[in-house]
């Protein structure tokens, strides 16, 4: 195993307890900052790794049990996993989903959303951290704008609570990333 294929400590440590936690193979699509700093290299504290899907579900429970905020290896490493809920995401994100650090667990298998869709699941929150994370992405990938709204209007502006708002904010990021 290399350890190029590894994440820095303490991630590392706090992933393989989490592996050795499990009995079989078990996904976690992940989001935000765990990502966007692992994957592509911005340098910014995080503390916990964003998780839109655990799957399988019997996996779920256990895992959360044991890594959630407050749980024993949050107590071991200070990181967590957070389920995130709420965040809204572009409709078809599994089929552009790229794994991290493959080969790095014997079941855990972290899978990172691509930087369009976690571009977009920052846009409802819109907080001064979620743009600075988007602009970032924006100059290092290099995004297509014109692929960030197609994206936006074909796979997320319909399950927006307020289309109206968004349709706003995105229009400001777009500026934001012309700049």
């Amino acid at each position: 195993m290399s350890s190029e294929l590894r994440p820095p400590e303490p991630w590392h440590s706090f992933l393989r307890d989490l592996d050795d936690a499990l009995q079989a193979t078990a996904r976690l699509d992940c989001i935000g900052g765990f990502v966007v700093t692992q994957l592509y290299g911005l340098a910014r504290p995080t503390a916990d790794v964003d998780v839109i899907e655990l799957a399988p579900r019997e996996a779920s429970e256990a895992l959360m049990q044991i890594a959630m905020q407050g749980g024993p290896l949050h107590r071991k490493h200070r990181i967590y996993l957070d389920r995130v809920g709420v965040a809204a995401i572009p409709e078809n994100y599994e089929d552009r989903l790229t794994e991290m650090f493959p080969g790095a667990y014997r079941h855990l298998r972290l899978m990172a959303l691509d930087p369009y869709d976690i571009a977009l699941s920052k846009l409802e929150r819109n907080s001064q951290k979620d743009r600075d994370d988007v602009r970032y992405l924006s100059r290092t990938v290099p995004f297509s704008l014109p692929t960030l709204q197609e994206r936006y209007e074909a796979e997320l502006r319909w399950q927006l609570g307020r289309p109206d708002r968004e349709d706003l904010t995105m229009k400001l990021w777009m500026e934001m990333l012309s700049e």
